[in-house]
C-alpha cells in the first residue's frame, strides 16, 4: 500500500491529521494508537491519568497533573523547584514519603493505566530529554498483572548521571531483581548537542523478543522465553498487557543532586504511537 502524508514542516514538530496517522502502515505494523499532543492546554484525559504525590525511588518530586501541559504540538512535562507544605508528613516518621516536611519539587507522570494497555507491537516516541544534573527522564512500561517486579518492567528511555538506559527487568532468583540493561554514556552520544536535539526511541516487542532502540539504533535485546520470573512461579510478566509511564522526575536513589540545577526543567514529547501487526 501506498501512503502519501501531506505535513507542514515546523522547527521541532510535523503535523498530520488523525485519519492520515491511523492509515499509516509500516513494516508490517499499522497505528492502532497514538497522540500528537497537538491541542492546548491539558493532555487528552481518554488516553493519559496521573500518578500523584511522591511514588517511588525517594525521588525529590511530587507528582501532579499540573506540571504537564500540551503546548505549540508538544506534551511537556515540566520539573519545578518549588516549595509547599507535604500533606503527607509524620512528625518522628521513617517513612521517606512521610518524614519529609515540605514538597521541594514538583513534576508529573503521565501513565495510560486505566485507559489502554498493550501486549506486544511496536512503540516509539520523539522526545528532547533534559540531562542536567538530578534529571531523571523516563519512558517505560509496567505488566497489568502482579506486583513489581513481577508484572515486569520496560525501560524503553531512561536517562540519569551522564547515562542513557534500556533496561528489561523481571523477578530474579533469591528474591533478586533480574536486570537486561545496557548504558551509554552521554559523551559517547554526542553530549549537550545531542540533547539538545529531538531523538526517536522505539520498542519492538513481540513473542519473541524485546529490541530498544534509539535513532534506529539498537540499544538492548533480549529473548522473551529468558524472562520468566525465576520465583518458581513459571509466570512470563512480557507474555501480558503492559501500560506505559511518561515522567520526570528528580533526584532520588538514581537521579543525582540537582541543588545547583537551575529550574524549571522540560521533557518535551513531539509524539507517542503505538503500531501492531496486522
Amino acid at each position: 500500500m501506498c501512503v502519501h502524508l501531506y505535513r507542514i514542516i515546523l522547527p521541532v514538530i510535523c503535523i498530520i491529521t488523525a485519519d492520515q496517522l491511523f492509515a499509516q502502515e509500516k513494516d508490517g505494523y499499522r497505528l492502532v494508537w497514538s497522540d500528537e499532543f497537538n491541542k492546548e492546554g491539558s493532555p487528552d484525559s481518554t488516553k493519559w491519568n496521573y500518578e500523584k504525590g511522591f511514588v517511588r525511588n525517594e525521588e525529590l518530586q511530587w507528582y501532579q497533573p499540573e506540571n504537564a501541559r500540551c503546548e505549540k504540538g508538544l506534551l511537556v512535562i515540566e520539573a519545578r523547584r518549588e516549595q509547599k507544605p507535604n500533606p503527607l508528613y509524620v512528625n518522628g516518621s521513617n517513612d521517606w514519603r512521610k518524614k519529609r516536611p515540605t514538597i521541594d519539587y514538583t513534576s508529573s507522570c503521565l501513565i495510560t493505566k486505566g485507559t489502554q494497555a498493550w501486549q506486544y507491537g511496536r512503540f516509539e516516541m520523539r522526545a528532547r530529554i533534559d540531562v542536567d544534573p538530578g534529571m531523571w527522564p523516563a519512558w517505560w512500561t509496567l505488566g497489568m498483572k502482579k506486583h513489581w517486579p513481577e508484572n515486569g518492567e520496560i525501560d524503553i528511555m531512561e536517562y540519569y548521571r551522564d547515562t542513557l538506559l534500556a533496561n528489561i527487568l523481571c523477578r530474579g532468583k533469591n528474591q533478586s531483581n533480574e536486570w537486561h540493561t545496557t548504558k551509554t554514556g552521554i559523551k559517547k552520544l554526542g553530549g549537550a548537542g545531542w540533547a539538545a536535539q529531538f531523538h526517536t526511541w522505539r520498542m519492538d516487542w513481540n513473542e519473541q523478543y524485546i529490541a530498544l532502540y534509539v535513532d534506529d539504533s539498537l540499544l538492548n535485546r533480549v529473548a522473551v522465553d529468558s524472562l520468566v520470573n525465576k520465583d518458581g512461579s513459571g509466570f512470563n510478566p512480557f507474555k501480558q498487557p503492559h501500560y506505559m509511564l511518561l515522567n520526570l522526575a528528580v533526584g532520588g536513589q538514581n537521579g543525582g543532586d540537582p541543588q545547583h540545577t537551575a529550574f524549571p526543567k522540560r521533557m518535551e514529547v513531539d509524539y507517542v504511537r503505538v503500531w501492531e501487526r496486522e
